[in-house]
């Protein structure tokens, strides 16, 4: 099992969204890196949901890897933003996973408290300009930030 980090604008979907669905699919990736981690996703993977563009960012909650090697139907939709012209069903260039609903953090955890706790080396996402909405978090990092959130949520309790 490996560990991600998925960002997503809560006004765009939001870790609400997935607790409502259960299970979604991660559509409109349009960034080769990131299409590349999702493509190397296995059946399985715990993902930490992260909402970006938000005051404060954070990481809200916890998501499974469900299906994975999806060609995104978004490429061939016209009138989606996410829409490739050079994109056909014959040739597709974006593939995606469906997530499922795990878990929703009462306290969430910053993007000030991940850069007081770890470095950029450990964690992608607290290195400045990163962009990428899709990226990997090593075992040793997911296990520490397992604990911390944990520990941040025990005298709040965790809502499932």
């Amino acid at each position: 099992m490996a560990y991600w980090l998925m960002k997503s604008e809560p006004d765009v979907y939001s870790i609400e969204d997935l607790k409502r669905d259960r299970t979604e699919i991660w559509d409109g990736v349009r960034n080769y890196q990131a299409r590349n981690f999702l493509t190397s996703m296995s059946l399985g993977d715990k993902a930490f949901f992260y909402h970006s563009n938000t005051k404060p960012p954070a990481i809200v909650g916890l998501m499974e890897v469900v299906e994975t090697n999806i060609v995104d139907p978004t490429q061939f939709d016209s009138a989606s933003k996410y829409y490739d012209p050079k994109s056909s069903p014959e040739n597709p260039r974006w593939y995606t996973v469906t997530v499922g609903y795990l878990e929703t953090f009462e306290t969430g955890m910053t993007l000030d408290d991940l850069r007081e706790a770890f470095t950029s080396e450990d964690l992608w996402v607290v290195r400045r300009g990163n962009r990428l909405s899709v990226l990997p978090v090593e075992d040793e990092v997911a296990v520490r930030l397992l604990e911390m959130l944990q520990t941040l949520n025990s005298s709040n309790g965790v809502v499932s």
